[in-house]
């Protein structure tokens, strides 16, 4: 115990009694430590204003728990917003909120429906379905798609071309039609035969002489196919992707829904408050790590430099992410290593007061399947590590964060290579490989836009995956080559893998949204 903290422990404890509330003593050290830079005059304005919070919140026992003591301290940090805006927060993947396109009234609509992982079976074909809604809505509002108008008197004939969107049942209605044009699911229902399959039926597609667009066309995304149908086979000219929509269009169709998650009721986007603290903090970073392996001594040498380096100048939170440890390791010997993660951060005391820690499991990490989203790693392997770094936070995969207005997506996964091996054409331009890959996500609203075989998915919490609006930034945890593509207002960044990169890792910006690509040096002598 720090004899600095003695004191002022005595002090949080009586002022606590005297406000009719008890403080556990990990409590009021936790506390002490947040007060301990302010002079005893500026201790004592906080210590007032922190009870008046509390006494607020009216809490059912005198006892004050840790998490009623964050949430004063968060209100107390939050100075000039409103109720409910956050600097920073991370958001857990099984607490997104789900929406319903509304055909009738052109809107997304919350479902508010209880959900849970072992779901009915009718979620199987219906998480499919709201992915299919989601993408006809933007695709039929798109210009290509879109009724013709006849502007200063020119016709519609005279204007670019339109196509008119067809269903599956219009096309196994006829005979015959020269010109189709169908969105749906790009399916195998018979070896080595593909179909697009939508709400409405499925069409056997004829694949040879097919020009394909920019993108990786792999069985369980949605598609675009053009081309002449005849006699129960669409003999397709050229395959797609649905039309991607930048997000200050998409939010139109949901009002000031708060469509990201976290506390707030309204979307944060658009906070006044929180634009002009994006704006001033210059010097906010976040720093992002992939493939951190906790069980080579090399990598831990590596982030004790790491958190060194930060501690004079600490930034808002440092990403960690899976494997932690090789698959084939005790599962608990996971504990031991977190122990000594939080170890690393000895004497790093700013560090570790004004960065968040958060850590974000692969599918090789414990306690949980190879589903997305991914629960996080279980709070008994990281007690030692929680309690020697009070930011951290062990989050889903994938999960969200808020900077300001920022909406930051973070995932682990290996999706270069499971695109690579899955699709049916591999792009032609090898040195753009990075932007088939932004494109395909951005264009797909979704993370893993794959067969479910490849990458299982809970049905009830699909939504968690959804790319719909476009975040400002989405951050892969992949362990190919590191790169960063920007599609539609979005930033796409592949951290690449720390281990595999000679200990190379990102940090992004949010004062002027721009990605810095950092490296560990052998020596910092």
């Amino acid at each position: 115990m720090d004899v600095d903290l003695l004191p002022l422990r005595k002090r949080i404890t009586n002022t606590f009694k005297l406000c009719g509330f008890l403080i556990r003593s990990e409590n009021s050290s936790y506390l002490a430590e947040q007060l301990l830079p302010f002079d005893a005059a500026e201790r004592d304005k906080w210590l007032t204003v922190i009870t008046e919070n509390l006494q607020s919140q009216k809490l059912l026992t005198p006892h004050v728990e840790r998490a009623a003591l964050e949430k004063a301290i968060n209100e107390l940090n939050r100075v000039g917003l409103d109720e409910g805006e956050t600097v920073f927060a991370l958001i857990d993947a099984f607490t997104v909120p789900r929406f319903r396109y509304n055909q009738r009234v052109k809107k997304f609509e919350l479902d508010t429906q209880p959900r849970q992982l072992l779901t009915a079976p009718r979620m199987k074909s219906d998480y499919m379905q709201q992915r299919y809604a989601m993408l006809l809505q933007k695709t039929l509002r798109h210009d290509l798609f879109a009724p013709a108008v006849i502007q200063d008197g020119v016709g519609a004939e005279a204007q670019a071309k339109k196509f008119k969107l067809q269903f599956a049942e219009n096309l196994l209605a006829t005979s015959t039609m020269r010109e189709a044009v169908v969105l749906g699911l790009l399916t195998q229902l018979k070896e080595g035969k593909f179909y697009v399959e939508d709400p409405t039926g499925c069409v056997q597609l004829d694949l040879t002489g097919a020009r394909f667009h920019a993108g990786f066309f792999c069985e369980g995304c949605f598609v675009l196919a053009e081309g002449h149908y005849n006699n129960g086979v669409l003999k397709v000219d050229g395959l797609g992707f649905p039309p991607a929509e930048p997000a200050s269009s998409s939010r139109a169709f949901f009002g000031t829904a708060n469509t990201w998650g976290g506390e707030s009721a309204k979307l944060l986007k658009y906070s006044a408050g929180l634009q002009e603290l994006e704006r001033t903090n210059t010097e906010t970073t976040i720093v992002f790590l992939s493939d951190v392996r906790l069980d080579l001594p090399v990598v831990m040498d590596k982030l004790r430099q790491l958190f060194v380096g930060y501690d004079s100048c600490p930034p808002q939170a440092i990403v960690l992410m899976g494997p932690f440890t090789a698959s084939t390791r005790n599962h608990h010997e996971l504990r031991h290593h977190l122990d000594a993660l939080g170890g690393l951060a000895a004497g790093c005391e700013q560090l570790k007061k004004q960065t968040d820690l958060i850590l974000v499991p692969s599918s090789e990490d414990p306690t949980a399947p190879n589903i997305l989203p991914r629960a996080p790693i279980p709070e008994c392997l990281a007690a030692g590590l929680l309690k020697a770094w009070p930011r951290t936070q062990l989050a889903t995969n994938p999960c969200r964060l808020q900077y300001c207005t920022q909406q930051i997506v973070v995932c682990r996964l290996d999706l270069m290579a499971k695109f690579c091996r899955n699709t049916l054409h591999f792009p032609e331009d090898t040195s753009q490989i990075e932007q088939h890959f932004a494109r395909t996500i951005v264009c797909q609203g979704h993370l893993v836009p794959i067969h479910p075989i490849a990458m299982p998915v809970h049905w009830d919490y699909d939504p968690a995956l959804w790319l719909y609006p476009l975040p400002d930034l989405i951050v892969m945890g992949d362990s190919c080559q590191s790169f960063s593509s920007s599609q539609h207002g979005c930033t796409v960044l592949n951290t690449g893998s720390f281990v595999k990169s000679k200990f190379a890792f990102k940090v992004y910006i949010p004062a002027t949204r721009t990605i810095e690509d950092s490296e560990i040096p052998d020596d910092l002598e």
